[in-house]
């Protein structure tokens, strides 16, 4: 039929050519647009969750990114490989074990006409690191010690020790640029909100100095800044901000001045649809092209719709059962690993994940370096577990509790965890709390054990492992496992300095053997993301990191 309908179409047009003269005619829309320069569609694209911050500065959260990633772009992106690729850095260098310099696409203007140049890349770095700012980010550039402008395109950036991953962390949202301008109107409206007797060149020129002064000053403005950037999300990115509703949409609409190919779309409206079945009720329906996140048991109903695609992304994170190794009998390896051994993972894959998804080993899913295939995990294996209490001293059994939020997958492991260790007399108890209550409950180290997921936003084995097992990093961090271990600490910190590949490989694939006999933590899933596309939308891509990519996108009607 879709044939014939094409055979019928280019039939008429040979016909409508033979009735003119005019071979130069242009057919144009009602707006008095060439059908080249005609209307690329409106796509609906439905959320679980509102956004939090248009800001790179703001939220450290992928709801947040996943809006922010359509106006706002880095210097570096990664490819399918995880490898950097220039993206406003048309390429760049390493001069010596601390010191990179990127050479700036030239011509690129921001979405409100300023030029992107190396003064931007600049303001945008030393602003996430500004403790005015205090961005949740921070950490991210925290071994920057020096962003020195070159020239107009090109840029110095100098880090305190040899940092191997820079590339992948300059990849990462929080290396979003943002105008210029707008930070500079950001700060003065700070400045003068809190009244601090200082000019906006001043101020800059106080914070490059740094010590007891500056921090008196960004006491002073800090609870200011933000507001500028929040309501002016500017960047250089494919689509430009349009309008926010709080608690409703997003809308964006394409940029014709992007340095590169525009996007293809007109609109893309980010609508937030709280409750999965409405989510695909409006997919069904056509009222949403696109939405993300549904529960696992919806897979079929969403395949075997004939206007519906699922599109599954392996992400670059997983789903975990961490352990507070400094609280009671878990302060105990032996409990740790017995613990590790009653964790049935092939079990909770297919009664609770639906088999969505990869069984873990190790800390490092596969497309990460240091991943190693070979690497031998605590199998399930009850009476293992048994005899390893009782060499412990806790033969007798024990009460533990387990934490975890409201997602109800996480509350249905947590039921599973609760009848498996019976078999080893462990008495457990689930505690479950909302959102926020949970992460400063298991952050402040209240909890025995808990469930929790961690992504890894920059594809670098560094981010994978660090944040969750590095002493500095215990409570808020990430590390609430509060794991403290000299061996992993002088692992992970040799791994950021190392620059050769092969070795950083090897440190990290030791350090996953640690982890593995040390157990602070059972890793059950790599997760995969649930998204689906109406039949019409075609151009989408998704990376590892779960964000789509809409430049290509288009609405095909039928």
């Amino acid at each position: 039929m879709k044939f014939y309908t094409y055979f019928l179409a280019a039939a008429l047009l040979l016909i409508l050519s033979a009735c003119t003269s005019d071979s130069d005619v242009e057919v144009t829309d009602e707006a008095g647009n060439t059908a080249e320069e005609s209307s690329g569609g409106d796509l609906i694209a439905s959320y679980a969750t509102d956004v939090s911050s248009l800001d790179p500065a703001g939220q450290n959260d992928l709801p947040s990114d996943q809006r922010r990633n359509v106006i706002y772009e880095g210097l570096l992106y990664l490819n399918d490989d995880l490898e950097p690729e220039p993206r406003l850095a048309s390429d760049y260098e390493q001069t010596d074990d601390t010191t990179w310099v990127f050479n700036l696409r030239e011509g690129v203007t921001f979405h409100d006409g300023t030029e992107f140049n190396a003064e931007a890349v600049k303001a945008n770095i030393e602003r996430i690191v500004d403790p005015a700012v205090a961005s949740s980010r921070a950490n991210i550039f925290e071994m920057v010690s020096e962003v020195n402008v070159v020239d107009d395109y090109t840029v110095e950036i100098v880090t305190d020790y040899p940092f191997a991953a820079l590339p992948n962390y300059l990849a990462h949202d929080a290396g979003g640029m943002v105008s210029k301008a707008v930070i500079d109107e950001d700060y003065q409206n700070a400045i003068d909100e809190g009244g601090a007797d200082i000019t906006l060149d001043e101020f800059y020129a106080l914070r490059s100095e740094g010590g007891t002064e500056y921090e008196a000053v960004a006491n002073q403005v800090g609870q200011h800044t933000g507001g500028i950037v929040e309501q002016k999300p500017v960047g250089t990115g494919y689509m430009k901000f349009q309008s926010r509703a709080p608690g409703e949409n997003v809308v964006v609409e394409r940029f014709d001045e992007y340095w590169d190919e525009p996007a293809k779309l007109d609109t893309i409206t980010f609508k937030v649809v709280a409750e999965d079945a409405s989510r695909i009720a409006e997919l069904e329906s056509g009222q949403s092209h696109f939405i993300q996140g549904f529960d696992n048991a919806q897979w079929d109903r969403i395949e075997n719709h004939p206007d519906m695609e699922t599109y599954p992304v392996y992400n670059l994170s997983n789903e975990y059962v961490g352990m507070n190794t400094q609280k009671g009998p878990l302060q105990d390896k032996r409990v740790r690993q017995a613990i590790g051994h009653l964790v049935d993972k092939e079990a909770i894959m297919e009664g609770i994940y639906y088999g969505v998804g990869r069984t873990m080993k190790g800390a490092l899913q596969e497309e990460i370096l240091g991943y190693n295939e070979d690497l031998e995990d605590l199998d399930y294996d009850p009476e293992r577990a048994k005899a390893l209490l009782e060499e412990a001293g806790y033969g007798d059994g024990f009460d533990l509790t387990i934490m975890t939020n409201d997602t109800p997958e996480r509350v249905d492991l947590a039921i599973l965890l609760q009848e498996e260790f019976k078999s080893a007399g462990i008495n457990l108890s689930i505690e479950q709390l909302e959102w926020g209550a949970y992460l400063d409950a298991v952050s402040n180290g209240e909890h025995d054990l808990f469930i929790l997921g961690w992504p890894n936003p920059v594809g670098d084995p560094d981010q994978g492992i660090w944040p969750l097992f590095h002493s500095s990093m215990q409570g808020t961090g990430g590390n609430r496992s509060f794991f403290d271990n000299e061996e992993v600490d002088s692992l992970l910190e040799e791994g950021r300095r190392e620059l050769d590949v092969e070795k950083r490989e090897q440190i990290y694939q030791e350090i996953d053997k640690i982890l593995v006999e040390e157990q602070p933590s059972v890793f059950i899933r790599q997760a995969q993301s649930a998204n689906a596309i109406r039949s019409e939308v075609e151009g989408l891509y998704i990376n590892h990191f779960n964000k789509p990519d809409f430049r290509n996108v288009t609405i095909n009607e039928q």
